[in-house]
């Protein structure tokens, strides 16, 4: 495995968490489930896509698809991997339109908080 597939994974995992986590929420909100009240998972999955929302609205390129893209210019056969999941985490989409997106997924995030809230209280 090409050290840029590892990068292009991890770049995975993230968007995985960012947006599998919401739906996750809802449905363990429905399911009764405690742990879609955690502070931590919630504050963290709040921060991470506003990350995206920031480097978005600064026009910063991803950290690691400037990697990724780096480590392409060194390794130059394609994989398996990289084929798959650059179909699933890219999109031929004008930047200011996936920033409104991100924009509004960010913004469902947090009215999440209101509709599902994390428990506040320090519970022992």
């Amino acid at each position: 495995m090409q050290l840029a597939d590892i990068v292009l994974i991890v770049h995975f995992l993230y968007v995985l968490f960012v947006v599998g986590s919401l739906p996750l929420i809802w449905i363990g909100a429905w399911l009764k489930l405690k742990f879609v009240r955690n502070n931590g998972f919630r504050f963290t999955h709040l921060a991470a896509i506003l990350l995206v929302v920031g480097e978005s609205l600064a026009g910063i390129v991803c950290p690691l698809t400037a990697l990724e893209n780096k480590l392409r210019q060194v390794e130059t056969d394609g994989s398996f991997i990289q084929h798959w999941l650059h179909q699933i985490i890219f999109y031929s989409l004008p930047e200011s339109v996936l920033t409104v997106i991100y924009i509004l997924f960010a913004l469902l995030v947090a009215a999440t908080f209101k509709f599902v809230p994390p428990n506040y209280r320090n519970k022992p």
